[in-house]
């Protein structure tokens, strides 16, 4: 087990929370995105809690270093540079693939004997048990994967039609959608914490009994809740999202 460094954490949390602000909520980013989705998340937090976004490598400020085509990179850096923050009170939260890597997370911290999450959340994306039978993304022709993220939604439209920013950008979508689609998924028991799944009405990535079956996931309490909106609901209801998952945080 290697010793996280204060560097290492700091690279997966970009932003400082207030030194006094526990609990603490770990946010995940979907596929492309990093922690910058969740900056403004920051302010919606009940007080006296904190709203972290995490950072992959890949992106922003770490757009030199490679992005991770496995679940098991990812988690093996992630979990070395970030072990000494699983601390206290604190939740998980991950969107579409984010919520990938919080379920698996939280079970590879169990597996190791470290301290669980009180609550895990996640949205955006089928339980992780269920078969994927959508279309592969990651191995598309440029123009048909761009295709792909424009019905998405999400990416701006500005941002898919500027040919040298897509160019550097479509490696680490391609990663991300790597880790997703080569996911195998492995039987444990249930977790048994709390877990709250939330959707978008109109999303076809992640469709309401799609959403139901996280259930099997957890021996504790499961919640689901739908809102207006397609695949990236979260943009339009971050302010009702942020308040739920922070104000069902112990104090």
């Amino acid at each position: 087990m290697n010793q996280p460094t204060a560097h290492q954490a700091q690279a997966w949390l970009p932003f400082e929370a207030a030194p006094a602000a526990r609990p603490r909520l770990y946010c995940f980013p979907n596929a492309g995105a990093g922690a910058a989705s969740f900056a403004q998340w920051r302010a919606l937090a009940v007080p006296g809690t904190a709203v972290c976004p995490v950072q992959p490598p890949g992106r922003a400020e770490r757009f030199r270093e490679k992005p991770h085509a496995s679940l098991d990179a990812l988690l093996d850096e992630l979990t070395d540079a970030l072990r000494g923050q699983f601390t206290g009170t604190y939740a998980l939260y991950g969107h579409s693939l984010g919520a990938l890597v919080a379920f698996e997370l939280t079970r590879r911290l169990r597996r190791e004997g470290e301290q669980l999450p009180v609550h895990l959340f996640v949205s955006g994306r089928a339980a992780p048990q269920l078969p994927d039978t959508r279309r592969a993304l990651r191995d598309l022709p440029t123009a048909q994967l761009i295709g792909e993220l424009a019905r998405m939604g999400g990416t701006p439209d500005e941002v898919l039609r500027e040919e040298s920013l897509m160019s550097s950008l479509l490696p680490l979508i391609r990663a991300d959608f790597a880790i997703n689609e080569t996911y195998t998924y492995r039987e444990e028991q249930p977790l048994n914490i709390p877990l709250t799944a939330f959707g978008g009405q109109q999303d076809p990535r992640a469709e309401e009994a799609e959403l139901a079956a996280w259930s099997l996931q957890t021996s504790a309490h499961f919640d689901l809740r739908m809102f207006p909106g397609g695949h990236f609901f979260i943009n339009d209801n971050a302010g009702t999202l942020v308040k739920e998952m922070t104000a069902l945080l112990p104090a």
